[in-house]
């Protein structure tokens, strides 16, 4: 098992930031978009999928945005939205597959969440595939190179306590269903109890499978800390190898928060890969979108 602390002090020890810099949103004027995904090419155009919800409130939707210039990003307004969080993307079969959290709510009181996924046609037209099951977030798909698909999930409660990764693999997404997933077994080589996380963008990188998360803990003051992660899994698909943070808080730049426990909050998006150094996309402080340049973890 590993802790956040152990893993923060080996980052502070190692890591460099090479560049952070924060993204600007068009057209959602008195809104803040958070919680991004990587960018990803649809017919010809270069978007990302941003969290966009008023700063008081938690009832978001999913909108596109395309790439202006810089760092700038503007909204697509014709483009379809959705009312979930925290928007993933990955390709099955050369197709879009677009995630997100629903979460249903008693006014403001959240009364559960589950993952849903879709195949992206086009930014006006999207098929539903598939919904996970209530009090799973954190569920991913990736593509193996035999066609296969990696299935990451996160259960909470009796199997996952505060939320710890379990892995199967299926032959196509006509497999899917939610009793599988809850059967998935956990991973080895987990988050201690007291604390937690989940998988964001599953990757290959030559014959490993290496994996952005995130991991999270509060402390005795009830303030969170959410860091970005990377780790990879051994080729039976059981066990967590070489955990690492790779970005916290501090190393954006400064910036608001949704509310002052979620200052030290960075959760993972996506990441573009450049030569010897990667490009995280994430959301800070349940406020902001960034990205930042850094080594690549999995070299």
């Amino acid at each position: 098992m590993f802790k956040s602390e152990e893993l923060v002090e080996k980052h502070r020890n190692k890591s460099k930031v090479y560049c952070a810099e924060k993204l600007i949103f068009g057209g959602v004027k008195g809104y803040d978009v958070y919680n991004i995904s990587a960018p990803f090419e649809l017919n010809h155009q270069l978007i990302l999928a941003g969290r966009v919800e008023a700063r008081d409130s938690e009832h978001s939707q999913i909108r596109f945005f395309y790439h202006k210039s810089g760092n700038q990003w503007q909204l697509i307004e014709e483009a379809q939205s959705f009312n979930l969080q925290d928007p993933f993307f990955t390709r099955i079969d050369e197709k879009i597959i677009l995630g997100g959290v629903e979460v249903t709510f008693d006014s403001e009181k959240v009364l559960y969440w589950r993952t849903i996924f879709y195949e992206l046609n086009d930014l006006k037209k999207a098929k539903l595939i598939f919904s996970g099951p209530i009090g799973m977030k954190d569920i991913r798909l990736r593509e193996l190179a035999d066609g296969k698909i990696l299935v990451l999930t996160r259960p909470q409660g009796m199997k996952g306590g505060l939320g710890k990764i379990g892995a199967v693999v299926i032959d196509d997404l006509s497999k899917l269903s939610i009793d599988l997933l809850e059967k998935a077994p956990l991973l080895k080589n987990q988050y201690v109890d007291e604390e937690w996380g989940g998988a964001n963008e599953i990757h290959l990188v030559g014959n490993r499978v290496a994996v952005l998360g995130h991991i999270g803990s509060r402390d005795y003051l009830g303030n969170i800390h959410y860091r970005a992660m990377t780790f990879e899994l051994d080729e039976n698909f059981t066990e967590i190898l070489n955990p690492k943070i790779i970005a916290e808080r501090k190393d954006f730049v400064a910036g608001p928060s949704k509310r002052p426990d979620l200052m030290d909050v960075v959760f993972s998006g996506g990441l573009i890969f450049k030569e010897d150094k990667v490009v995280l996309y994430a959301g800070t402080g349940d406020a902001e979108a960034q990205k930042l340049v850094i080594n690549d973890p999995f070299r």
